[in-house]
């Protein structure tokens, strides 16, 4: 008698166990669903907004980037909660096999990409980006996505080159522009008269340090970002935790549905 009760105390202890888990995966599941559908809503705002908004993202390479990956992050995290949702209330073996799959890929894929940031750490130098510099920016070319990616980073940031605008000497840009010291990019410009409003091009155009920006863009999107780097290695601890915490909650459930 007192074994049976035991082994129906034991039996309940896990069902609500089960019940706990089920219910905690769901809540952390809608949550992510609810991250993932604020994100495509303001992705797909962006891409059809008839105000102009698209058309100033699209101008800008670093912005429209941005744009598309906002668009996959949210439609990945959409479909994550979606399938962790579904898969604990319903206990669908099935889904919760296939969201476990999919966290697990992503997470694999982050941790690929954290080796292969750090195998090429060394491409992220100062001399590496002045030899790509001087090698194949152009300077005004909009169709050329190095070009006007450099274009997008220095009017973002008000700066000039990678470490100063010397940087441009002896380089294709001088070649193709032999009369410019420096590109448009990196000249002063007055807020008030919009991007097209230059304190003086032309003096800018010829070197002047007044009606430049003098700043190398290294030590500008270094100092723009410091702030954000530990706040970003915190994040992805966090991340990695509730991704790994994720996949041993659907692995518990699954193996717990009978």
């Amino acid at each position: 008698m007192g074994l049976g009760e035991a082994s129906a105390r034991g039996t309940s202890m896990e069902g609500d166990c089960l019940s706990c888990i089920k219910y905690l995966m769901f809540v952390f599941n809608f949550l992510i669903f609810l991250g993932g559908s604020f994100l495509l809503g303001v992705g797909v705002w962006v891409v059809v907004d008839p105000t102009g908004f698209r058309e100033i993202v699209a101008a800008n390479p670093l912005l429209f980037t941005g744009v598309y990956i906002i668009l996959a992050l949210g439609g990945m995290l959409f479909l994550l909660g979606f399938l962790g949702c579904c898969g604990a209330i319903r206990e669908n073996k099935c889904l919760l096999l296939f969201f476990f799959m999919l966290i697990l890929i992503i997470f694999l894929a982050e941790l690929a990409a954290a080796i292969l940031a750090f195998i090429f750490r060394e491409h992220l130098t100062r001399e590496y980006f002045t030899k790509e510099l001087k090698r194949h920016y152009q300077g005004y070319n909009n169709t050329d996505v190095f070009t006007s990616t450099w274009n997008a980073i220095m009017n973002t940031f008000d700066c000039c080159g990678v470490n100063s605008p010397e940087d441009f000497g002896e380089s294709t840009f001088r070649f193709i522009n032999p009369s410019e010291v420096v590109p448009e990019a990196c000249c002063h410009r007055n807020s008030h008269l919009g991007e097209a409003g230059f304190g003086n091009r032309e003096e800018c155009l010829l070197g002047s340090m007044l009606y430049r920006n003098n700043k190398g863009c290294y030590s500008a999107v270094v100092d723009y970002f410091e702030m954000y780097i530990y706040g970003a290695g915190a994040l992805a601890i966090v991340v990695l935790t509730i991704e790994l915490f994720a996949m041993v909650f659907a692995m518990c459930l699954f193996r717990g549905i009978q």
